[in-house]
Parts: structure tokens; sequence; C-alpha cells
């Protein structure tokens, strides 16, 4: 006999269909796989074996053989142990026929028979949503995540006995109601404000322009004077998240198993800041089965780099090319991964060793001061749009007692400012002015003749590359859209070369 259930996996972010295939037959008795699969997959036979026989059900010996359709793709993953079981079911003739078409069953299977959570749920509940399946058969503990997914019918199993009645005709088949979830998800929720940031007004103000115009910002200076405290409050001024952008996040999160009942979904900005010794497959991603890393896991905000002079050299040429695709991806002999990359970089760094250059207290040399900047390379650099020195905090500025503008009040600006930009590229693929390319930037970036006389001296004094002329620009053209104005004047341009001259101060052109 002949038994066929469809199943799923994850590639990257796309789902996979795999049809699970089961035969009955006459010869010596067991279990044999067919097709590409990992040693997980391979390995589920003792998992669904172990798992049937606890049923206490008395099947007949016979030879069963498992084909995962297709057979030229790999399969990875735990979740095949519930359609192989499922497949075997049917081909032994014991499930009502009919009951598992336009459905598609994922998880994994204890010995004892229960059905466990997998990774990805929610990424796979969108793809089968959009694949045209009515039915999702799920483990209860991804039943949260999955219920974020609207638009298709989720049935909850606890263990394989309790689905074994449902295909049988014993039990209900219960599609789990989207109405039961007991807490409503409020999005942009932070604990952190601008409000609290006494003084660096100049910190500020480039982080403002880093979130309206989506330029990456570098800050330089010594230890204790908020660059930190900035850059942990910078997702409170961007764009407020919205509930489609925040499931696609979530699924990010969702392969990498971080998503549980309590918050099934992310509801704020992300802000990442992996430590400085972070290893370059744990930024990019990677491994034996790829996952996505931490540029991944900051899509939608923030990847904070904190003393990036003190980060492998490796690691930082990892950030080169998703900082420009907005996308990272990962080839392996079996396939190549897709994973989003569309981060907003805030990196911080002391100016030298010792954190006090060039303050009189610096006991470094020339030479270290040097060695130690020189560890961020120029590529990098160029892809750094923002680069402010931040300055120690007075006394009176940290016991001020007046009020400081909040997160609410600076995020409404940004919103502001974005919906210019949304307006000016509607018909292209980019949405902020960071993204401009250099005939974008001829088109929406007009100075008047003094304007441009006086970039011209600028550009000779400084011995501005093209790229670096062009960042000027992009920068002008947000400070001002900060403003609401079409024209690019000249205390744009000031601004904005003011962010060059703090580079070419501490890294020369």
């Amino acid at each position: 006999m002949f038994g066929k259930i469809n199943g799923m996996f994850l590639q990257g972010l796309e789902g996979k269909h795999v049809l699970v295939e089961a035969d009955v037959s006459d010869g010596l008795p067991g279990y044999s796989f067919v097709g590409v699969l990992a040693s997980e997959v391979k390995e589920a036979q003792d998992r669904v074996r172990t798992a049937i026989r606890n049923l206490h059900l008395t099947l007949p010996p016979k030879k069963v053989t498992i084909n995962l359709s297709p057979a030229d793709i790999r399969k990875e993953g735990t979740g095949f142990d519930v359609p192989i079981a499922v497949a075997i079911l049917c081909a032994y003739g014991l499930v009502i026929p009919g009951i598992t078409e336009n459905a598609v069953f994922i998880g994994e299977l204890g010995l004892d028979g229960k059905v466990k959570g997998v990774p990805g749920i929610l990424a796979l509940t969108d793809w089968a949503k959009n694949s045209g399946y009515q039915k999702i058969f799920l483990p209860k503990d991804n039943i949260y995540e999955a219920a974020m997914i609207d638009g298709i019918e989720l049935v909850s199993i606890g263990n394989l006995n309790e689905l074994f009645d449902m295909l049988q005709g014993k039990k209900q088949v219960d599609h789990w109601q989207r109405n039961t979830l007991d807490k409503e998800f409020e999005l942009n929720q932070y604990d952190v404000d601008f409000a609290e940031v006494n003084g660096q007004l100049v910190l500020r103000r480039a982080a403002e322009v880093a979130a309206s115009g989506n330029h990456n910002l570098l800050m330089i200076g010594p230890p204790g004077s908020g660059k930190t405290m900035i850059a942990k409050r910078m997702p409170t001024i961007l764009p407020r998240l919205k509930l489609e952008e925040s499931i696609a996040i979530s699924k990010v999160y969702s392969i990498n198993n971080l998503l549980n009942q309590t918050e099934p979904l992310i509801c704020r900005r992300p802000f990442r800041a992996p430590h400085y010794s972070v290893t370059a497959q744990a930024l990019t991603g990677g491994g034996v089965r790829p996952k996505p890393g931490e540029i991944s896991l900051a899509t939608g905000g923030i990847l904070f780099i904190d003393e990036i002079c003190e980060a492998h050299r490796e690691s930082l040429q990892g950030l080169r090319t998703p900082l420009e695709e907005r996308v990272i991806q990962i080839a392996r002999v079996h396939g190549t991964y897709t994973y989003p990359a569309d981060f907003l970089l805030v990196a911080a760094t002391n100016p030298c060793p010792c954190g006090h250059f060039p303050d009189a207290k610096c006991t470094c040399s020339p030479g270290q001061v040097r060695r130690y900047l020189s560890k961020i390379s120029r590529p990098l650099l160029d892809r750094i749009d923002i680069c402010v020195e931040a300055i120690p905090v007075t006394y009176e500025e940290i016991t001020r007692t007046s009020e400081n503008e909040t997160s609410e009040q600076i995020r409404a600006r940004v919103e502001a400012c974005r919906a210019i930009q949304d307006e000016r590229f509607k018909s292209t693929k980019i949405r902020c002015n960071s993204e401009m390319s250099s005939k974008q930037v001829k088109e929406h970036c007009h100075i008047n003749k003094e304007e441009s006389l006086f970039m011209k001296e600028v550009f000779r004094e400084m011995q501005l590359s093209a790229r670096m002329y062009d960042k000027i620009l992009k920068i002008a053209r947000t400070t001002a859209d900060m403003e609401g104005r079409v024209q690019v004047e000249h205390k744009d341009l000031c601004e904005a070369i003011s962010y060059v001259r703090v580079r070419e101060q501490y890294w020369g052109q």
C-alpha cells in the first residue's frame, strides 16, 4: 500500500515543499529512507518507529520505503518526523481517506510520541499560507508563534496518539482559534528614552540625522562620553514598527529559535550589540546548517558595534557587502541561503588605546594612535556616512534639571522626514537618501551657483573623492528634508561637511 503527506522545511527564509511518500510491501521487514537527506532526517526512522510502537499499534512486519521528494534537494531538520509517521500510517490504511488533503504536517517526535516544537515555524506557516494550503498540523509548542500568521487553519498536536485519533476520526480536528490569544501585543514599547540623555547636543543631532536618512553612524570619543547611551536609544527614534514589518523581522528570529509563547512576535525595532570579539561567522551567519547571524537579526533596527577598533578585522570586512546589498548570501554545496541584512550600522570607538587622544591626558604615541585607528579599513569607513566626535559631558550638563526632548518628539520629526523620502522615491526600489546612486544624487540634490562654488573650494581643500562628495550631498539632502525644504542650502552643506571633517581629523582622506 501507498501513502503520501505534505511536509516542508526552510532553506534560508524560503520554504520548500517536500512530498513524503511511504510504501508498504512484502519483503524483509525494516525501514528504508531515500532522497538526499541530512543526518537528522535519516535518524528519523528510529524516532518514528519507536513513537509508532508506543501507540500500542500492532503493525504487520513489512518492508517500509520512505521517499522524500524532490530527491535532488537536500532535506534538513527534524520537522519531517510527523509527516513521515503519518505517511506510514496512511500506507498501512489506518487514516481516513481525504483528511490529509490540502494540509501540511510538521513536527519532531520524541520516543514516547510527544510532538516537539521546531525552529522557523513563523516563516514556514507564512510560506504554507502563500502556497495555498488550507491547514497546517503543527506542534503545540509552536502554536502561539504560528498564530501570528492569519489566513490558514492551525491544528495543534501535543503527541502522536492525539494526532492518530484525529486522523482516524475518533477525535474532532480542533482548529486553533486565534481570538484565544491571551495577550495583545503592543508595538514600539521601549524601556529607554532620549529624554534620559543630558548634554551631548551634537551626538543627539547626529543620531537624528542618521535615523532620518538611514545613514550609518560612527561616534568617536573618550570613555563615558555617552556614545553607548545614545546608541541604545536610537531604535526609539526610528519610524514606528508596523505589524507587517514586525512579522518579517520575527521570521529571522524564529529560524534561530529566539521566539517563545511569552513573546512570539518582535514588538520593537531590534538592537543587536555583539561583543567586539564576535567572530565573522557569528556576525554574518553560517555554520554546517546555515543560520542568520547578528547582521540579519538586526534587520529593521540597529547593529551596534562598540569599541569597533578592537574588533577582528575579518569580522568587520564581512560587513562591507551587506551594507551595500542589504542582503547576505551564504553559499553551500547543496544550495545558497539568503537572509536579510537591512540594518542601520552604529559604531563607537575610543580615539586611541587609552581613550583620551588628543587631550593632554593621552599617554599614547602617534604610532599607537595610528595603528589603533587603522583597524577600521578604508572600504568600511567609506560605507559610514556620519562620523561625529563625542566630548566629555560637563558637570552642569549632568546635573541639569530641565526636561530633554523625548524619543517620541524626535521620532515624529524622523517619520515626517521619511515620508518626504517615501514620496520622492516611490517609483524606485530605494527608500532613503543614503541609498541614492550618483545619478539620483544629481537629480535630487540640487545646489545653487553660490553653493556650487563653495563645494568646489571644499573639494579641492579636503581633496575629496567622488564618493565622499556624493556622501556630503546625501547628508545635506537629509538635513534639508528634516526642515521640509526642497532646496539644499549652505547650512546643510556645512553640517554635512562637519561630519566628514571629523573623519579627516582622525583617519585622513
